[in-house]
């Protein structure tokens, strides 16, 4: 792994919060992600199972994680299946985990190889009464491919029909959506990077850049700071291909007198950022240009002092809308009867701004969070409104990575990421 080594004190904590929610005389299993092949012998990064990884640390696929706090052997109750490492993995792949290592990242002292599990989960089946399964139930979530975790699940089912089944979703949803300090800290090292990213690109663009070349800049900066590289797929959307939200080709030419939609995030540690900047490709904005761009820029400013705990999702998106059709009203985008005539189920505003203001993050970059439940303490929230005018060619969407404080405005883990119009016309000036 490019990144430093995380003290394992996390996944000690975080196992401890989800085995303090399992049922009585209960048993949950977590695996790793496939390595999934493209043809040949080629096959895509890998990329770790998220809620594997919260809980142990590990990293590397066909590891296979269980919890049993109730087991009667004590040294039963945290268990980590691992591909068994050997001189030639090592030669072919480099190492994998020993139990040693293991140990060191998870802080579980019991490991086995992956080829004894099926000896073992039938003593520990024997045990129990209950099996949490690992589903993907998040609200954005579709999924066509089987992945590892449902083939275990199957297997389990079949082999072991008369046991209950219970969910480890629900309970995940609710620890993962609130942060430890140790993950704020990793993903402010994310956020770290992609500062550094975007400060590379603003003495970068001009006339004539091509997009995919904004995104190799990117690219460079994030690897050279121990990130595996972007969070997501990159948007870098010149001109009026902003106003296609998930524009990913990257393969137009940037022009002077366009804007650059740049929606753009390093990972660390599996952690996300997730930043969109707007910029001008000739170093100033337009005077038409810079009125919508710091309409965007008021809409987020007054909707992020509204992340506090308590704090409804559905009332937020609300108020929010409330803002944005004020700001839209005063670029002659709306007019009054726009809003007084406007579908309460589809408002006047949408016609401008057509999605959501915030979406938790964490190791997902949407991710795990009850929606329908009151914005907590060290909930992390991305806030990110736009406004997109196809007939004008033009696009601004602005966005930052903001955490709920106890009291008071959020922390926002991109304060130092140039924002205002007139800082950045500075510095691409400079």
């Amino acid at each position: 792994m490019k990144y430093d080594q995380i003290d394992r004190t996390l996944f000690i904590k975080n196992r401890k919060n989800f085995m303090a929610q399992m049922k009585p005389s209960s048993l949950a299993v977590f695996n790793s992600n496939d390595i999934y092949p493209i043809s040949a012998d080629s096959t895509m990064p890998f990329q770790q199972h998220r809620d594997i990884f919260y809980l142990s640390g590990v990293d590397q696929e066909e590891s296979i994680l269980v919890l049993f706090p109730d087991c009667p052997k004590e040294n039963h109750r945290e268990i980590l299946f691992l591909k068994e490492t050997n001189d030639h993995i090592a030669v072919w792949e480099g190492e994998k985990l020993s139990k040693e290592a293991a140990f060191e990242t998870s802080g579980i002292k019991t490991v086995y190889w992956l080829q004894d599990m099926e000896k073992i989960m039938f003593e520990l089946m024997t045990q129990c009464d209950t099996v949490y399964i690992n589903t993907n139930e998040h609200y954005r979530a579709n999924v066509e491919t089987e992945t590892r975790e449902d083939r275990y699940t199957k297997w389990l089912k079949e082999k072991y029909p008369a046991h209950s089944v219970a969910k480890s979703n629900p309970i995940l949803q609710r620890l993962r959506s609130v942060k430890d300090p140790i993950e704020i800290d990793l993903m402010q090292k994310a956020c770290n990077i992609t500062e550094k990213g975007f400060r590379r690109l603003l003495s970068f663009v001009k006339p004539g850049v091509w997009e995919y070349e904004i995104e190799a800049e990117l690219m460079h900066e994030f690897l050279r700071n121990r990130s595996k590289g972007f969070a997501y797929t990159p948007i870098i959307a010149a001109g009026n291909n902003a106003n296609v939200l998930h524009y990913v080709v990257n393969n137009q030419q940037c022009k002077e007198g366009d804007l650059i939609l740049l929606d753009v995030g390093a990972e660390y540690a599996n952690y996300s950022s997730d930043m969109t900047r707007t910029i001008p490709v000739g170093g100033r904005f337009s005077k038409r240009q810079k009125e919508v761009y710091n309409a965007v820029n008021r809409v987020k400013k007054e909707a992020s002092k509204l992340l506090v705990p308590g704090t409804d999702w559905a009332e937020y998106h609300k108020e929010v809308g409330d803002m944005m059709t004020s700001e839209l009203l005063g670029l002659k985008l709306l007019d009054k009867a726009d809003v007084q005539n406007e579908n309460k189920d589809w408002p006047a505003y949408k016609k401008y701004f057509m999605h959501g203001t915030s979406h938790n993050i964490g190791l997902d970059t949407h991710d795990y969070g009850i929606l329908t439940e009151p914005m907590q303490e060290n909930m992390v929230f991305t806030v990110e409104p736009g406004i997109y005018i196809p007939e004008e060619g033009l696009g601004v969407r602005l966005e930052d990575d903001l955490v709920i404080q106890k009291t008071g405005e959020p922390f926002n883990l991109m304060g130092n990421i140039p924002i205002e119009a007139d800082e950045i016309e500075d510095i691409m000036n400079s």
